[in-house]
């Protein structure tokens, strides 16, 4: 399986298991996070805030990451974004635990965390492709995509109970220590000399938008992938702000639907590891399936529905956003890659700010069911409408190959 053949690799081997395991601690603080800001303030609009603060920063960010990634070692970028992240974790972790935390930190807390991992998504995945090969990418990608939605599917659980029998201060902690690993694996990494590109950093900048422009697949990608983090995959706001607010759960019941959702991720996760091949007109077919959940979350259902809706909702995001991955990563020439990828990511997690504040806002002024009933209706059109777009027929042909 061409998933699994990159495990050969023993750098990239120790590199996705120490990966995986910060992942484990960044789901359970995710979990935590949205969890904290419910219960300290009952309002779906402030967690939608917070939740915003996570993304805001990709949008200034991102896109000079993107051309350092081009520019520079990508270990030693990746290396300090990720102590960062071990830092701020740890610090709010102290703060809970003194019970000095309030909503103002936590803005602050997401504003930093958010910079952080601004740099670290475009640079890592640039990483990723030079650690495994390209040829080997798109069953790297699979692999960790199945290790960040295994993790989707076990952390938020272990979250709560932590949370139900520790304290919601351990979560964070657990977090901060969880990015041990990955920091030794990078410091071993032998760093690449900097990629031999030069220019100054607009025209740099400027030549990404350039191919993204002059790409039509990659360009129509783009814009699907950034009407689905408005309208569809807001579930860090949604699934708390619904749990609490609309089927009154406490901690666990909230941990579990979380669990929910990281399940069919995972299984979404398991299915493009199997094909291992880049399939654009899955990310039409993902973005239906999560907006069909959408619609039937604003039914009156029992909390036993719901939690068999969320695994559908968790295999349709995932398999729209791996597929939207894996199909730029295999068109864009190594050359620009730190950049294109700088550029989904501003996409992907940019709108994460406008998505997750237009969610929680929702459903606070309209009520949870009324609130995610029209955002279904708008991503149903969002994703009638790209279904009427030309999609290149040769370069989907490129990318499946």
């Amino acid at each position: 399986m061409l998933a699994f053949r990159v495990l050969k690799n023993p750098l990239y081997r120790r590199f996705w298991i120490s990966l995986a395991i910060s992942q484990f601690g960044s789901w359970m603080q995710s979990a935590s996070l949205s969890w904290l800001v419910i219960t300290l303030t009952g309002s779906a609009e402030r967690l939608g805030l917070v939740i915003a603060c996570l993304f805001l920063p990709s949008l200034f960010i991102a896109l000079p990451a993107g051309v350092l990634a081009d520019r520079m070692a990508r270990r030693t970028l990746v290396f300090y974004a990720q102590a960062a992240m071990m830092i701020l974790a740890g610090g709010v972790a102290l703060l809970i635990l003194i019970h000095h935390i309030n909503f103002s930190l936590l803005v602050a807390f997401a504003l930093l965390f958010g910079s952080a991992n601004a740099v670290d998504i475009p640079v890592r995945q640039a990483l990723t492709v030079e650690l495994a090969g390209r040829e080997n990418y798109p069953g790297a990608i699979s692999l960790n995509s199945f290790a960040f939605n295994f993790n989707r599917l076990l952390a938020p659980a272990v979250a709560g109970l932590v949370i139900a029998s520790l304290g919601i201060g351990w979560a964070f902690l657990i977090n901060a220590l969880t990015f041990v690993p990955i920091l030794f694996v990078l410091f071993s990494i032998p760093p690449s000399p900097p990629q031999e590109v030069g220019g100054a950093p607009l025209h740099l900048l400027l030549d990404g938008f350039r191919y993204v422009r002059s790409t039509p697949l990659v360009r129509n990608v783009l814009l699907l992938v950034l009407w689905l983090g408005v309208f569809t995959i807001n579930f860090q706001t949604l699934i708390p702000a619904y749990s609490r607010l609309v089927l009154h759960l406490g901690a666990q019941g909230y941990g579990f639907l979380v669990s929910a959702l990281g399940l069919g991720a995972v299984l979404g996760a398991i299915l493009q590891a199997i094909t291992g091949r880049a399939r654009p007109a899955r990310i039409l077919l993902g973005g239906f399936i999560v907006t069909l959940v959408l619609l039937a979350l604003s039914l009156p259902l029992p909390y036993g529905m719901v939690a068999l809706a969320l695994p559908f909702a968790g295999f349709g995001m995932i398999t729209a956003l791996i597929s939207a991955n894996t199909t730029i990563q295999t068109l864009v020439p190594n050359r620009l890659r730190g950049r294109v990828m700088s550029i989904y990511a501003l996409v992907n997690q940019g709108t994460g700010p406008l998505g997750a504040y237009l969610t929680g806002l929702s459903i606070q002024l309209l009520g949870g069911r009324e609130g995610v009933f029209w955002l279904g209706l708008l991503s149903l059109a969002g994703i009638l409408l790209f279904g009427r777009l030309s999609w290149p027929r040769h370069l989907v042909a490129s990318a499946e190959d």
